[in-house]
This record gives C-alpha cells, sequence and structure tokens, in this order.
C-alpha cells in the first residue's frame, strides 16, 4: 500500500461550514425587530386612553386653531363639551346671545319679558360654526360661479336695499332665497330658508372666509329688516375670536 494512499485515509471528515447559517441570522434579526417595532407602535396608537377633561366654563377664552387659522374662544360658548379644549380642532360650534355676543348663561333660567322692552331680540341667540374651508370656494366667488346655475334669472327688491335671489325648484337649493346687497355684493351675502307655517322661522346663513377657515353664521331671517346692525355686530364677533388678526 501507497504512503499516499495511507495519508488520503487518515485525513478526518470536513466540518459542515457555518458561513450559510451566519450569512442568514442577520435578515432574520432585522425582520424580527421590524415586526417587534410595528407591534409596539400599534399597540401605543390603539392603546385606550382617558380623554382629557374640557375646560371649565368659567375659563378664560380657550387659544385653538381651525385649518391653522387660530381663534380665541369663550368656552361657556362651546356647545359640545368634548371641544372645551385649547389646540387644533377640526371644527368648533358656538353659541352666543344676540346682540351682547356674550356666552349663554347655563344656570339662568330664561327672564320674563316685560311690556315695552325690546327683550325678543335680547333672548336670542347666534349659532357659529368654524370648520376648515377645504376646497370650497369663498362667498364672493359662489355668488358668481356657483349660485347663478339655480337661481330664477332676476332678483326681487328685499328690505333695506337688499335683493333677493329665488332659487328654482328641483335643485340643491330649493326653498331657499340668496339675499345681498344690491349695492356691494361682496359686503353681504346670506342664504336663507324661507319662513315655514306657523312659527317656523326660516334661518339664514352668513360665511366668511378667514384664510382657509370658515365662519358660519346662523340667524332668523326676520332680523333682515335690521340686516346693516346684523352685518355691524357679526363683524364684532369675527374681531372678537381674531383679537389678534392684523
Amino acid at each position: 500500500m501507497s504512503t499516499t494512499h495511507l495519508a488520503a485515509r487518515q485525513v478526518p471528515p470536513s466540518r459542515p461550514r457555518r458561513a450559510d447559517g451566519r450569512v442568514l441570522a442577520g435578515p432574520l434579526l432585522a425582520l424580527l425587530a421590524l415586526i417587534v417595532g410595528a407591534s409596539g407602535f400599534i399597540a401605543f396608537v390603539l392603546w385606550p386612553r382617558w380623554p382629557e377633561p374640557p375646560v371649565g366654563l368659567g375659563a378664560p377664552a380657550l387659544p385653538i386653531t381651525i385649518a391653522g387659522v387660530a381663534f380665541n374662544v369663550p368656552p361657556a360658548a362651546i356647545r359640545v363639551p368634548v371641544q372645551r379644549r385649547p389646540g387644533a380642532h377640526d371644527r368648533v360650534d358656538l353659541a352666543l346671545v344676540w346682540p351682547s355676543l356674550e356666552p349663554p348663561d347655563v344656570n339662568a333660567g330664561a327672564p320674563a319679558a316685560s311690556a315695552g322692552a325690546p327683550t325678543a331680540r335680547t333672548l336670542e341667540r347666534i349659532f357659529v360654526t368654524i370648520s376648515a374651508a377645504g376646497n370650497t370656494l369663498p362667498p364672493a366667488e359662489r355668488l358668481k360661479t356657483i349660485y347663478p346655475r339655480y337661481a330664477v334669472a332676476e332678483p326681487v327688491a328685499g328690505p333695506g336695499g337688499l335683493a333677493v335671489l329665488a332659487f328654482r325648484e328641483g335643485t340643491p337649493y330649493q326653498g331657499e332665497d340668496l339675499i345681498y346687497d344690491a349695492a356691494a355684493p361682496d359686503a353681504f351675502i346670506v342664504r336663507c330658508s324661507r319662513n315655514g307655517a306657523g312659527p317656523t322661522p326660516g334661518i339664514c346663513l352668513l360665511s366668511r372666509r378667514i384664510d382657509t377657515a370658515d365662519v358660519v353664521v346662523r340667524f332668523p331671517r326676520d332680523w333682515l329688516n335690521e340686516w346693516r346692525f346684523v352685518a355691524d355686530t357679526i363683524e364684532r364677533l369675527i374681531k372678537m375670536l381674531r383679537p389678534t388678526a392684523g
């Protein structure tokens, strides 16, 4: 037997190579870490949290933002308790006494009307919604581009120099009128429902675009007999909500 043949028999069998195992271990560990991280994030987001308690009604005006626009809102005027907190909101809903624009006193009953006093106005409220404008057109642009598609051809004269443009039946605005200052349409525009049967009043919507937010004020249509006073008071309301605006 040759020496070469003996040497070949004495060589021990080679051990399995572990290089492939080390190569696969890295991606597996990375995938495992990714799964653990994603699970932790989902658990953090979905973990139930107690909502912050709403601010008390007697607190000072709250700094809030709607679509990045800053407002100062008295918490007692906010109708929805969960909205009574500072910071960013999708929308807020307000109620204010007319024409003082004070928040309503939720603990006080309605005072009795006295003869000869203008109690009808002092006991009324206006309702205000502030929300993101989104892709909607400003009120003046709607008057020029959207509303004419659905309105009758010509407006009729309204109280105090207003023009009343009725919407046609079968349109999205049927049963409503577009009412605006005939001398300066951009200055005062409202869309109003018509007075219903019995005591059901018509309601007007006045919209104001403030940067990227819309302020919509709702009030009875009968107030249009004093529409200049209404317009001035709503302008005062806007300045109250935006005291730092230029």
